[in-house]
Formats: C-alpha cells, structure tokens, sequence
C-alpha cells in the first residue's frame, strides 16, 4: 500500500501545484454558481425556480478538502464530477436553448475540474517521488 502523499502548505507548495489547485477551485466554484442559477433564475425547469437547484449541495462537499490542499479529495472529486458531466451531456443533446447551453458549459466546467485535479495528483506525486531519497 503506498505512503499517502503529506500536503504542501499552499504558500510553500510548487508554482504548478498552486495553479492546478487554484483552477479546481475557480471550476468547482463556478460549477456550483451555474448550478444554482441554472435551476434557480436562468432556465428553471418550472417558472420561480426548482427544487432541482438542491443537486449543487454535493459540489459544496469537496469544496473544505481542495482548499485544505487535501490529496485524498483530489482524488473523489475526479470520480465525482462525472456524475455532473453526464448530466450536462443529456440536457446538452435533450433541451432546448438556453438551457442547452448551460448544460455546455457545465461540461466544460466538469471537464477542466476533472483535468486540473488529475493533473493536481500527478504533480504531487511525481514531486513526492523526487523528495524520497532512492533505495539502493
């Protein structure tokens, strides 16, 4: 089983590690602002919003972990997010405009989300490995 990675303090973190975590967070928040105002103003599913808009509420879980720099969270939410990409694909190719549109970008929200944590975790690790010293 290997050693769980130990979290760089975000200020002495790598200058890579620091942006993929800051294009997690910006995604995830972004997400979860498009979200709400998908099912709450933009394009409700019934006029005055919907009780759709309660599916950001998981976004908001891995939002303590990526900001504590968390590997482990970095991790779940690659996984996580594709529930919300495969949502947006469907409303992208089923709805009509605008929410169609919106289901675009939620995709791409999903998409760079996804990206930035697996490069995020690789980036640590390939740093994690550099930092043990060889077994010889």
């Amino acid at each position: 089983m290997p050693k769980p990675v130990p979290a760089p303090a975000p200020a002495q973190a790598p200058p890579e590690v620091r942006r993929t975590r800051a294009v997690a967070v910006v995604s995830l928040i972004a997400l979860i602002v498009l979200v709400l105002a998908w099912e709450l103003w933009l394009a409700p599913l019934r006029p005055g919003g919907s009780w759709l808009a309660l599916k950001a509420l998981p976004l908001i879980l891995p939002l303590p972990g990526l900001l504590r720099n968390r590997m482990y969270t970095y991790r779940w939410t690659s996984l996580f997010v594709w529930l919300y990409a495969t949502e947006g694909l469907v409303r992208a190719a089923s709805d009509r405009p605008p929410s169609n549109y919106l289901a675009m970008v939620q995709v791409l929200l999903c998409v760079a989300l996804f990206t930035a944590c697996t490069l995020h975790i690789r980036i640590r690790q390939r740093n994690a490995k550099q930092a043990t010293p060889a077994n010889s």
